[in-house]
Formats: C-alpha cells, structure tokens, sequence
C-alpha cells in the first residue's frame, strides 16, 4: 500500500518519506479500514518535529482518517463491510497511523460516518470533534446554560460553539482577532468579544446579563484561568482542554473554593469507548441534519504530505487540513 512515514524526527521536507510498505491485516476484534482521506492535527506535526521520543523504529503519522470498512478480523461484525466511517486514535501509542491507503484498528475506535458528509469532513473529525463535545457534554446536558466558550475561531473551539448551541444554550465566544467575529458569529455564537480587551471581565458579565456564565471551555486554561474565576457563576465548571502558553497554573484556590468551581480537563486520547461512542453518535447526528460546519483549509495528496504539515504548522488557518488518498 501507499503511505508516508518518519524514521526520525525533523522538519517536514526532511524526515516525511512516501512510499509503499505492506498492507495490514485486521486482527481478532479489529477491522481493516480503505482510507480516503486522512487528517493532520497539531498533535501529529509536534510529534514528527520531536515533541516527544519516537516510540517507533518506523512511524505512519496521523490520528485522523476516514474512509470504508473493508474486512473485519476473526469475531467482528460482518455486516460492517461497505460501511463509511472516521476513525480516531490512529497514531495514538501505535506504529501505525492514517497517513496511509489502510489502516486495521479495533472496532471502537471506528465510527460511522453519514453519507452527507465527505471523507475529508470524516478525515476532521476525530480529535477536534469528540474533544469538543466532550469539552460541551463531559458533565451532562446544557440546555438552558450559558457558555463561554474562548478562542471561538479555533478548529475544537468552533465546533463546542455549534455543538453547544445545538445542545440548547446560550453562547458567548471570545477571540483574539475580531476579524474572525463573523465567522464564530456563524458557528452559532450569540456575543463575540475580544479577549484582549482590558475590561473583558466586566464585558463577559455584562454580555451575560442575567443568565450566569456557568461553563468556561478554553485550550489556554492557565492564561484566563484567574479572569474565568471571576466570571464563572457559583458551582459552575471552568473546562480545560489545553494551557500551552502557560502550562504551569497559579491557582487562586480561595476564590474558587468560595464559588465551589470545578477545575476539569481532558484528554481525548484518553475517552474511554463508551464514552468516545456517545460522542461520536451527536456528531454524526449533527453532520446528518447538516448542522455542523467543518470547513476543510488544505487538501494534498500523500506526494505532498511535508506542504501539508507546513500549513498546519503555520497556524492561521480557517478549517482542517487533509491527505486526499486515491
């Protein structure tokens, strides 16, 4: 089969090799999966530059892919043959990643995809997506709450804004480019201010009015954590899904304890399959019923696999960027 690979960490044009190699075999419990389009995240290029030691002699990267089921392995379902699906975890702990023609996996890391929405729409959604409904649902329903939701105009942060509303609350948005407010405006964002704004506590309270924020989700909990302290209504949840820029907090535990906040995290690596499966049938609902947008930036072919981690690498982009595999 065709696939890229890495045999030692570096930029893009120098380690990304692409080439043929032998095609899986899905074994007891697994099943073999025809990619058609395969997803790059921040994760995966982070990875390949050296953010963490190869585990790997030989590494395929990517944890996002969809495509059909072609075979199951010795127990599995048979009925799933020809079944179009996006699959998650693929380069999670293991050798073998999405940037690649097939994948085998175990059959809870495959997730069904409807026909409305294209492979490379299935290629966005397993990170970006089941983290963001996991940031959304992780504590049970919202219907009626308000949410804040920072760094609107991000990939996982658009996707909480829509599968929030579609869950039934309130909405407000943060970004750090207002030129992007339209666009969050958009995903369903009924308030979208910017967080560098000197006064942005008071503007996040007043935004909300008499409906309390009770839910923070962010990917830069360490930076707002003491300002979504003071916003966050009494026993409500500040949501943590990353803290790059300041991944040692400071935290202002009296202020929390007498608002009985909830500091959480997550990790979507780490969903357990029920979980993963419940979040994945939301999607997969709001993708049949047309009602999320996941706009697809960049798509490249395997050949052009190191311009493709380039992108994702320069940031700024407006949507996914993916592997089209012939």
């Amino acid at each position: 089969m065709k696939a890229v690979w890495y045999e030692k960490n570096g930029p893009a044009s120098e380690v990304l090799v692409q080439g043929e190699m032998d095609s899986p075999f899905p074994a007891a419990g697994d099943v073999l999966v025809r990619l058609y389009a395969s997803g790059i995240n921040p994760s995966d290029v982070k990875a390949r530059a050296g953010s963490r030691p190869m585990a790997f002699e030989r590494v395929v990267p990517h944890s996002d892919g969809a495509g059909v089921i072609e075979a199951v392995g010795l127990g599995g379902n048979a009925h799933l043959v020809g079944k179009r699906v996006f699959v998650r975890n693929g380069a999670w702990q293991r050798a073998s990643g999405t940037a690649a023609e097939y994948i085998s996996l175990p059959m809870s890391m495959v997730h069904l995809l409807p026909d409305s929405a294209s492979f490379a729409v299935g290629a966005a959604l397993g990170i970006p997506a089941l983290t963001a409904a996991c940031a959304v649902l992780k504590d049970g329903p919202v219907d009626g709450e308000t949410v804040l939701v920072h760094g609107g105009g991000g990939t996982v942060a658009r996707l909480a804004v829509q599968i929030a509303v579609d869950s039934g609350a309130r909405v407000i948005a943060t970004t750090g480019d207002m030129s992007k407010a339209d666009w969050i405006s958009a995903a369903g964002a009924s308030v979208v201010m910017d967080y560098n704004d000197p006064d942005f506590v008071k503007a996040a309270n007043d935004a909300a009015g008499a409906d309390s924020i009770s839910r923070i989700i962010d990917a830069e909990c360490g930076k707002n954590l003491a300002s979504s302290v003071e916003i966050i209504a009494p026993k409500g949840t500040i949501l943590g899904y990353g803290s790059v820029l300041q991944p040692m907090l400071e935290l202002p535990f009296m202020n929390m304890m007498f608002k009985h906040v909830t500091l959480s995290t997550i990790l979507v690596y780490l969903l357990d399959d029920q979980e993963a499966a419940a979040y994945a049938a939301i999607i997969y609902h709001m993708l049949e019923r047309r009602l999320l947008d996941v706009p697809v930036e960049g798509r490249f072919t395997l050949d052009d696999a190191a311009a493709a981690h380039e992108l994702v690498e320069a940031g700024q982009r407006r949507g996914a960027v993916v592997l089209e595999i012939d």
